[in-house]
Protein backbone atom coordinates (compact mmCIF):
# COMPACT_ATOMS: atom_id res chain seq x y z
CA UNK A 1 0.00 0.00 0.00
CA UNK A 2 1.39 3.69 -0.72
CA UNK A 3 1.30 6.00 1.55
CA UNK A 4 -0.95 9.25 0.28
CA UNK A 5 1.87 12.54 0.63
CA UNK A 6 1.27 14.43 3.23
CA UNK A 7 0.19 18.95 2.59
CA UNK A 8 3.33 19.55 4.57
CA UNK A 9 5.33 16.99 2.26
CA UNK A 10 3.88 18.44 -1.11
CA UNK A 11 5.05 22.30 0.75
CA UNK A 12 8.02 21.37 2.00
CA UNK A 13 9.01 19.47 -1.34
CA UNK A 14 7.64 22.66 -3.77
CA UNK A 15 10.10 25.20 -1.42
CA UNK A 16 13.18 22.90 -1.85
CA UNK A 17 12.57 22.63 -5.58
CA UNK A 18 11.27 26.60 -5.65
CA UNK A 19 14.91 27.76 -3.77
CA UNK A 20 17.08 25.43 -6.17
CA UNK A 21 15.18 26.98 -9.28
CA UNK A 22 15.85 30.31 -7.83
CA UNK A 23 19.69 29.78 -6.54
CA UNK A 24 20.38 28.18 -10.40
CA UNK A 25 18.43 30.99 -12.01
CA UNK A 26 20.82 33.54 -10.47
CA UNK A 27 23.93 31.50 -11.35
CA UNK A 28 22.89 31.53 -14.92
CA UNK A 29 21.31 35.14 -14.82
CA UNK A 30 24.67 36.61 -14.03
CA UNK A 31 27.07 37.39 -16.92
CA UNK A 32 29.37 35.56 -17.78
CA UNK A 33 32.12 38.02 -18.66
CA UNK A 34 31.71 39.47 -15.37
CA UNK A 35 32.29 36.26 -13.43
CA UNK A 36 35.42 36.09 -15.53
CA UNK A 37 36.30 39.64 -14.82
CA UNK A 38 36.02 39.16 -11.20
CA UNK A 39 38.09 35.93 -11.08
CA UNK A 40 40.90 37.72 -12.72
CA UNK A 41 40.92 40.51 -10.26
CA UNK A 42 40.89 38.15 -7.52
CA UNK A 43 44.05 36.58 -9.19
CA UNK A 44 45.78 39.18 -9.99
CA UNK A 45 45.12 40.90 -6.62
CA UNK A 46 46.48 37.68 -4.88
CA UNK A 47 43.30 36.92 -2.81
CA UNK A 48 44.34 33.56 -2.33
CA UNK A 49 47.81 34.27 -0.90
CA UNK A 50 47.99 34.92 2.83
CA UNK A 51 47.45 38.97 3.26
CA UNK A 52 49.79 38.82 6.59
CA UNK A 53 52.66 37.89 4.64
CA UNK A 54 53.42 41.04 3.13
CA UNK A 55 56.24 40.07 0.99
CA UNK A 56 54.71 36.77 -0.49
CA UNK A 57 51.60 39.12 -1.55
CA UNK A 58 53.27 41.68 -3.21
CA UNK A 59 55.51 39.35 -5.13
CA UNK A 60 52.50 37.21 -6.03
CA UNK A 61 50.76 40.14 -7.42
CA UNK A 62 53.72 41.74 -8.88
CA UNK A 63 54.50 38.52 -10.76
CA UNK A 64 51.20 37.64 -11.90
CA UNK A 65 50.76 41.68 -13.36
CA UNK A 66 53.54 40.80 -15.26
CA UNK A 67 52.86 38.07 -16.56
CA UNK A 68 49.41 38.81 -17.43
CA UNK A 69 51.69 42.20 -19.58
CA UNK A 70 53.71 39.71 -21.23
CA UNK A 71 50.74 37.34 -22.49
CA UNK A 72 48.98 40.85 -23.93
CA UNK A 73 52.32 41.57 -25.35
CA UNK A 74 53.22 38.42 -27.23
CA UNK A 75 49.56 37.87 -28.28
CA UNK A 76 49.97 41.51 -29.92
CA UNK A 77 53.64 40.67 -31.57
CA UNK A 78 52.13 37.17 -32.89
CA UNK A 79 49.47 38.70 -34.23
CA UNK A 80 51.69 41.28 -35.72
CA UNK A 81 54.49 39.34 -37.14
CA UNK A 82 51.83 36.62 -38.66
CA UNK A 83 48.76 37.57 -39.21
CA UNK A 84 49.35 41.30 -40.36
CA UNK A 85 52.92 40.94 -41.47
CA UNK A 86 53.47 44.49 -40.25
Amino acid sequence: MTKKPNIEDNEAESKRILERVAQESETVGTSSTKRVAERVKGHLSADDINQNEWAELWGTRIGRTLGALFVVFLIIYLVRTYVLHV
